[in-house]
């Protein structure tokens, strides 16, 4: 029997006296976009983080293809909410910064973004500096630059927050094209209708906890309730935490997903050519 893609099993994340996580057990297969949906400080981004590799779990083990996902990060993209875009350098540049982090060579990356872009209507801006890019352009860099060494999951945090209308719809319909082509994506919103147009799978999670997984039907069956909203309410109807990130001291381990994520590792062939380059936070 083949392992799946991706087993969470008993997973907890604690900021000191604050879990962030509780107790998470999940199995993911290819081929689904699965929604995380969630309010603010529900634990979307921490298990966003946990599954990178970019932070263990306190307790439980989080497995890629049967193996510990720290080894197996070349196999993962990831679009966190603010991009990290080196303002002084071009999309394709920024782009093929990241690829060349993964060994890719600079034609397969360029063949594959091309694809992309194009679906994105972002061809003839990849050769623009990302300093002027608004926050749907610097998005869509993002995207590409995930995309660019063909990674088996893709993982999105608030991928459409701040985009415009016609920008969201573009997104969302890259990530249907992702999952028609067999590619697997896990999708972070605190968007409810966003989840249903987009996920095969929603799994709310709330206050550290997963409450509920399953297709938009199932999750109407298990709550007796006749639309998705109502659904979410009846499951989530304790009051909302403070956001754990938010009280926890880990300033080194945020400055390391930033570097993660724009591919600039301290180990990394790369990384020493930008490290004074200016890199954007999105506002």
């Amino acid at each position: 029997m083949n392992n799946p893609l991706l087993s969470i099993t008993g997973v907890a994340k604690r900021f000191g006296e604050v879990e962030a996580l509780t107790h998470v057990d999940l199995t993911i297969n290819s081929g689904q976009v699965i929604g995380l949906v969630g309010g603010n400080g529900a634990g979307k981004t921490t298990l966003l983080r946990l599954i990178a590799g970019v932070m263990e779990p306190t307790v439980g083990t989080i497995l890629f293809e049967g193996k510990q996902v720290s080894t197996m990060r070349s196999k993962l993209g990831v679009v966190p909410e603010s991009t990290g875009l080196y303002s002084r350098l071009t999309a394709w540049e920024n782009i093929r910064y990241h690829s060349r982090m993964y060994g890719i060579p600079d034609d397969i990356a360029w063949n594959r973004v091309s694809h992309f872009a194009k679906r994105l209507e972002l061809t003839e801006s990849l050769s623009r500096h990302t300093k002027g890019f608004s926050r749907g352009m610097r998005q869509k860099t993002a995207l590409l630059r995930a995309l660019a060494h063909g990674p088996d999951i893709l993982l999105l945090d608030e991928p459409t927050a701040g985009l415009d209308v016609t920008s969201a719809r573009t997104v969302r319909s890259l990530v249907g094209q992702l999952r028609d082509e067999g590619g697997t994506v896990i999708y972070s919103t605190h968007h409810l209708a966003e989840a249903q147009q987009v996920c095969d799978r929603i799994i709310i999670v709330h206050n550290g906890t997963i409450r509920a997984d399953g297709s938009p039907e199932e999750l109407l069956e298990l709550t007796g309730q006749e639309n998705l909203e109502e659904a979410y309410v009846s499951l989530t109807s304790d009051k909302s935490r403070t956001r754990a990130e938010d009280t926890a001291k880990d300033g080194k381990m945020a400055k390391w997903w930033r570097r993660f994520l724009t591919g600039s590792t301290p180990s990394g062939k790369y990384s020493s050519q930008l490290t004074s380059m200016e890199v954007d936070d999105d506002e």
